[in-house]
């Protein structure tokens, strides 16, 4: 549905004057209607912008303020018609457009209608979205839910403002004990959602563009070549272990991201690459280059049920490889530091108990970085998009080859 307004050439007046129509286009009629008591001359007419242009100085005053908060009235009575419409899910017609048009919009009653509208912007996604996306989306959507309803704050279109966020931040914090970073993920999402609804003619608030939330930067967790080497070369009790490691390892081995694995087939295989469409940033035909560990557990299921790579569910998977690294004994003291709101939490827990399918990933970063892999060939394989991201982990082979300096050259 559109709405559109331009003169109506064939009624021009004896004093030059063109009456201003208004043009509306749904569901493939359309809808043409006169607004009283407006018009002006041809040149004052601006096309692109479709208002009243402001006279020049040599001449008369043409009411164009007037005029253009006319014009601009009717746009949003047209506009509450159509999401109205959308948000009631009625099929206009001619008819019914004519009738609301004409006898004004005061008895239509807008539904509160900002959660059917994140159910309708998750439904959406399902065509463009990875699946982890609308996951992520579904389980904010609970959040807010549980947030309206704990504190009886009423989550409208029209109620997100800074009171809002103010109230919502507190709630996070002191009573959620949410993590900044998640909290800034929480904003995130609805901006993106308020953005959505507003650019369908949902809502008229653009109160949510003033919201910040940034995220914290928080250590990278990853097995140092030591680490990998005995997690690989460990002798597990059960295959069910094995497996999970395997699948871990050629994480570690390859960069790839867990989902990425999860999609892998034997007809992305090619001797000694890997040519796949990466999920997350959908690129197409990516060649990652196999080196002989990777290929070695290729190898065993070659043949084999779980061609080409046991995958299980990313839960279970984050459960078991925390159970593997500790089989491993990867049990360094390792220290993370939070936040909630202003306040640090620090904790300080053997390695294993950090180790998640991410980690594969920042592992084979990492380590390809300190044996002196080119940084160019390291972010190709990876595909990583943003410069800031990548530039961590540099600056963690740097700090790891300046101590391996100090306590050999220097050490002397």
């Amino acid at each position: 549905m559109q709405v559109s307004f331009h003169l109506r050439q064939d009624k021009i007046k004896k004093s030059g004057l063109v009456p201003i129509r208004m043009l509306i286009s749904a569901n493939g009629f359309k809808y043409f209607k006169v607004i009283k008591g407006i018009d002006c001359i041809k040149p004052h007419w601006d096309d692109s912008n479709q208002r009243i242009k402001t006279p020049r100085k040599n001449e008369a005053y043409n009411y164009h303020l007037e005029y253009n908060k006319i014009i601009d009235e009717s746009e949003n009575r047209a506009k509450t018609l159509f999401r109205y419409i959308l948000l009631n899910n009625i099929n206009p017609t001619k008819d019914f457009i004519v009738e609301k048009m004409s006898k004004g919009l005061e008895p239509i009653k807008l539904t509160n209608d900002f959660f059917p509208s994140f159910d309708e912007f998750i439904e959406k996604g399902k065509n463009v979205k990875a699946t982890s996306t609308l996951k992520k989306y579904q389980s904010v959507l609970n959040f807010y839910k549980e947030f309206s309803e704990n504190t009886n704050f009423p989550l409208t279109f029209e109620t997100i403002n800074i009171q809002f966020f103010e109230r919502f931040r507190d709630y996070c914090f002191e009573e959620k004990n949410t993590l900044n970073n998640y909290f800034a993920k929480l904003i995130s999402i609805l901006k993106t959602f308020m953005n959505w609804s507003f650019e369908r003619g949902y809502h008229e608030n653009v109160e949510y563009r003033k919201f910040k939330a940034s995220e914290e930067e928080i250590e990278v967790i990853y097995l140092t070549m030591d680490e990998l080497m005995a997690l690989y070369k460990h002798d597990f009790h059960n295959d069910r272990l094995k497996q999970v490691r395997d699948v871990y390892c050629f994480g570690c081995f390859t960069g790839l991201r867990y989902s990425d694995l999860s999609q892998l087939r034997s007809s992305n295989i090619l001797d000694d690459y890997l040519v796949l469409n990466i999920k997350k940033t959908k690129t197409i035909s990516h060649k990652i280059p196999l080196n002989n560990f990777a290929k070695e557990i290729l190898a065993r299921y070659e043949d084999t049920i779980h061609e080409p790579l046991p995958i299980i569910s990313d839960v279970k998977f984050n459960k078991y490889i925390k159970e593997c690294c500790r089989f491993a004994k990867i049990t360094t003291p390792t220290s993370i530091s939070r936040w909630v709101g202003q306040k640090r939490i620090d904790l300080t827990e053997p390695k294993w108990k950090f180790i998640t399918s991410h980690t594969a990933r920042k592992t084979f970063v990492t380590n390809s970085l300190v044996l002196g892999m080119k940084e160019m060939v390291v972010r190709n394989i990876t595909g990583h998009k943003k410069e800031a991201s990548f530039r961590r982990y540099v600056k963690i082979a740097e700090d790891l080859k300046k101590q391996e300096m100090d306590s050999t050259w220097n050490s002397i």
